[in-house]
């Protein structure tokens, strides 16, 4: 019995070091550039020994998963012991900074991203799936207090939604801080989430700009981006390959490659032409009259209806990490200068008075996750239209997440 116990103890003390070396890559690389070898080697196994703990990459990508499943459960059990609505609000982002603390000095494994479901067939996709619906109504059950009572059920979903996107990508931006400074950085996301931008008094407008399509005169390349958009969104960089694009334009490999050199050459193109919608809708709206409070409130509304025009979406940010690293470097310089000019618009309405004071770089931040996360906001608000997609997205962080419409 001794020695049964002790065998078992071994086996899930390697199956351990298995999932967090294979959280660690899925987190950095993604599901589908994550192989058996490149985990064996961190767990000095070769990777036919990985088979003896998880038969196929699947299995331990549904583990990988789950584990990340358990981790914000028990993030969301503290939050839920807090003694009102804004309580449990801090309590949840104050378990989030302790996890990342964690994971900065290598006591805990990273939680991998759950866009990762995309990439699994059934029933692997449908064992996370329902995983993560259950996580994502407990993380609703948090706007159920009194405070909250002026949201419906679609403004609930919207707000589970951005608030999970927020700490899920808040691990992109965190590593810009000293840990030491983890305390004041969660004072500020805390105030802002709970008491938005806007100055005291301050009404949402609502209206989004026009903006002119991304491609110019040149339809067939526009048209060509965007589908490739879409279907880097759905399925991730490293399994959008040739044949699938070309499948999915209904064009020969050869006209494909009449627009581009290689493959990498379209992946960086679509990037490209999402940080140039953003700057444009930046530009349009400071250039549109008003307090620079309605101004950005028009740029970050304008992007979001962007996401489910037919000219959209954005291409999704967290996809980044899987492209070629010179490649990262390149479209990560631009997409900084949009979080910049989003900060630099938040300074000005804190000059003119109609905005709070704020650190201007993490509203920014927090700003680009809540427009990313519109555009999975189909799958989330089954109702969602285009219409009302700016209110529910961009508003609660704009007005404060308290702030009666």
């Amino acid at each position: 019995m001794a020695n049964e116990a002790s065998g078992t103890n071994r086996f899930g003390k390697k199956r351990d070091a298995i999932l967090a070396a294979a959280r660690d890559i899925m987190y950095r690389r993604g599901l589908t550039a994550t192989t058996f070898a490149e985990v064996a080697a961190q767990v000095d196994l070769n990777p036919t020994s990985i088979a003896y703990y998880f038969k196929k990459k699947e299995d331990l990508a549904v583990a990988c998963l789950l584990a990340g499943v358990e981790r914000l459960e028990a993030m969301l059990r503290e939050a839920e012991q807090g003694k009102d609505e804004a309580g449990k609000l801090r309590r949840l982002f104050e378990a989030f900074f302790a996890h990342h603390r964690a994971v900065r000095f290598g006591e805990e494994s990273p939680i991998p991203s759950f866009g990762e479901i995309r990439a699994l067939d059934e029933p692997h996709r449908g064992i996370v799936r329902d995983a993560f619906v259950g996580l994502s109504k407990r993380v609703r059950g948090l706007f159920d207090g009194p405070r909250f009572a002026h949201y419906d059920h679609k403004a609930k979903t919207a707000l589970a939604h951005v608030l999970l996107e927020q700490i899920f990508w808040a691990i992109g931006w965190l590593h810009r801080y000293d840990v030491d400074d983890y305390p004041r950085v969660l004072d500020r996301v805390c105030d802002i989430y709970v008491g938005g931008l806007a100055a005291p008094g301050a009404r949402w407008r609502g209206g989004v700009l026009e903006l002119p399509p991304p491609g110019g005169s040149d339809r067939s390349r526009e048209d060509f981006l965007v589908a490739a958009t879409r279907l880097i969104n759905r399925v991730g960089y490293r399994s959008a390959s040739v044949e699938r694009i070309s499948a999915e334009l209904n064009v020969t490999k050869g006209s494909f490659y009449h627009h581009n050199e290689a493959k990498e050459d379209f992946a960086e193109a679509c990037f490209r032409r999402s940080i140039d919608v953003e700057r444009r809708a930046q530009q349009r709206a400071l250039e549109a009259e008003g307090m620079h409070r309605e101004k950005l409130e028009l740029a970050v509304s304008t992007l979001i209806d962007f996401q489910l025009s037919d000219s959209g979406p954005l291409a999704r940010e967290g996809l980044l990490a899987a492209l070629p690293q010179a490649m990262q470097a390149r479209l990560n310089e631009r997409r900084e200068r949009v979080v910049n000019r989003f900060a630099s618009m938040t300074a000005d309405g804190y000059a003119d008075g109609s905005m709070r004071a704020v650190d201007p770089l993490i509203a920014a931040q927090m700003l680009k996750v809540t427009i990313n996360a519109a555009a999975e906001g189909p799958s989330w608000v089954r109702t969602l239209t285009r219409a009302d997609a700016p209110a529910l997205y961009a508003r609660p962080l704009l007005m404060g997440v308290f702030a009666a419409a």
